[in-house]
């Protein structure tokens, strides 16, 4: 049983008190965080300890925040990010 909900690409995703976005991302089977600029690639939790950026969701209209060191809180909104320059 969660906690609460957040929103991922417009699908609400469950979360336990304390879990990174990446956790609780992962869990609900949400593994590509954001694509590549080249061959537009997929990415997602790869260190979970905010050593590489592989995991860079926006977040509340935040770009660029790192989801495995980011809390979860109720009402976050969060989008997987697409590549800006192709």
């Amino acid at each position: 049983m969660s906690d609460f909900d957040i929103s991922v690409d417009g699908r609400e995703i469950p979360v336990e008190m304390g879990q990174s976005l990446a956790a609780a991302m992962t869990a609900a089977g949400i593994t590509t965080f954001r694509r590549t600029r080249v061959a537009s690639r997929p990415r997602g939790m790869f260190c979970g300890i905010g050593v590489c950026f592989d995991c860079l969701v926006t977040v509340n209209g935040a770009a660029d925040v790192r989801a495995c060191l980011e809390q979860a809180w109720p009402g976050d909104v969060v989008s997987t990010e697409e590549p800006t320059d192709v």
